[in-house]
């Protein structure tokens, strides 16, 4: 389980979310039947247990809203692991977990075997992120940086050969250069990878891996001589043990120099190409359960609120309800079935 900590408080959420929150969970018809998609209700005689794991990235995201559910809904059991999208989507095609946090799309592959499995699934977007290439505070050679130099420094040839800082820029120290970065089970690394290198689950091997991005901000935040990357939010949550290192595209026509992550770079785009969506994937057999679609319903009512707290950006109100009505559709045709 991730060591990230959740850094608000219970009564600045309730500020936060104000009225939206109590219309959400509190107000609306009383009659509403229990895990009707398109309701965010919470039946206060819901029970049950939701088993959710995956992507350390959404992790944050996913044990916010589990934490708000739980106050309202206290005898549904929700547990959220961390294994990496990859780790999450092997439970997922298994039908091991109900729901699975990712940062990228399922696979081919894994789609497969849950088809094998008698499983389908919705894909359900939560939130945007900014990949945040990230070094020591007192690296203060390192002002910026291209995607070209990010592939020179990460791609497979680079292994053994790219080991010096002043091998990316002569003007930088003739030091040794120390990689953090995404394990390969986690979608940070195949959309990084996919994004910087030009073929997902394609770098270098001699670097130090972790799908737990709380083991990465350790790690560069502890040696002036590394480089890192993973999620916004972990550098949100460590800013005074960061320096967030601005990225310029320089292959994108549009591209506006070196771009700092934030939320306004992130969600117009111009964080480029490091911006992505976040997802949650539902299994077909889950959403059979209203515990499940209550839970689900709940989420996308307030991940806005929810996501931006814990440092993600949040998708506009109309992309939520879109997700919403897809959601509903989901459980309804899971229903006929």
């Amino acid at each position: 389980m991730s060591n990230f900590r959740l850094t608000y408080t219970k009564l600045n959420l309730a500020i936060l979310l104000g009225g939206s929150l109590l219309l959400g969970s509190c107000g609306g018809d009383k009659n509403t039947k229990e895990g009707e998609a398109g309701t965010s209700e919470v039946a206060g005689d819901l029970s049950g247990s939701i088993q959710i794991d995956g992507s350390s990235t959404v992790y944050p995201i996913t044990e916010a809203v589990a934490e708000e559910f739980r106050a309202e809904a206290p005898d549904v059991k929700v547990t959220v692991g961390v294994s990496g999208s990859g780790g999450g989507f092997k439970k997922f095609s298994r039908g091991e977990i109900d729901i699975a946090d990712a940062s990228r799309s399922i696979k081919a592959s894994e789609d497969s075997l849950a088809k094998a499995n008698n499983i389908s699934h919705v894909e359900l977007s939560v939130a945007y992120d900014g990949l945040t290439v990230v070094v020591h505070p007192e690296n203060n050679w390192v002002k910026d940086i291209t995607v070209a130099e990010l592939k020179k420094i990460w791609e497979p040839a680079a292994q053994g050969k790219i080991k010096k800082w002043n091998q990316i820029r002569p003007e930088w120290p003739d030091k040794e250069i120390h990689l953090y970065g995404a394990g390969v089970e986690s979608g940070t690394y195949d959309y990084f990878t996919e994004a910087i290198v030009g073929k997902s689950h394609s770098s270098r091997g001699d670097y130090t891996a972790s799908e737990d991005d709380n083991v990465l901000v350790q790690g560069v935040s502890t040696d002036p001589l590394a480089l890192g990357f993973f999620g916004y939010a972990y550098y949100e949550e460590n800013q005074t043990k960061l320096k967030a290192v601005p990225v310029d595209d320089q292959n994108d026509a549009n591209g506006k120099g070196a771009i700092l992550p934030s939320m306004e770079s992130v969600k117009d785009g111009s964080y480029a190409p490091l911006s992505r969506p976040l997802f949650i994937y539902v299994n077909s057999k889950a959403a059979a359960r209203p515990e499940v679609v209550n839970f689900v319903n709940f989420y996308l009512d307030n991940a806005a609120a929810l996501s931006q707290e814990v440092g993600y950006i949040p998708m506009p109100a109309e992309k939520y309800k879109e997700e919403k009505a897809k959601f509903q559709q989901f459980v309804s045709g899971a229903a006929k079935k």
